[in-house]
């Protein structure tokens, strides 16, 4: 069982759970610091308008220990156990692993 990250996570990008993973497996489309950078200059709309909509954390499944750090630290409920994960986001596992295979 591994963590992902679902649709919630969408446009907010709080990088609290980043914070709390003890094997640093969470990331994002750009450098986490140019996200919180941007977060804390002009909110999620700056985000959005910088990133696109669809902006968001992903965990990677291969570094991922299980360990639940992350989960209570969402702002917006969006970070699941895999096997937890709501039938309306079940794509969100898939799209978690396959921004690693890009990297």
């Amino acid at each position: 069982m591994i963590y992902v990250i679902a649709d919630p996570c969408h446009g907010v990008c709080d990088t609290a759970c980043v914070d709390v993973c003890p094997v640093d497996c969470i990331h994002g489309p750009a450098p986490l610091p140019e996200i919180r950078e941007t977060r804390e200059q002009g909110g999620e709309s700056a985000l959005k308008a910088k990133y696109g909509d669809k902006i968001q954390l992903y965990i990677d499944p291969e570094e991922c220990i299980s360990c639940g750090a992350c989960e209570p630290e969402c702002p917006v409920d969006a970070i699941f156990e895999d096997e937890e994960l709501p039938e309306k986001w079940a794509g969100s596992a898939q799209l978690n692993a396959d921004f690693f295979k890009k990297k």
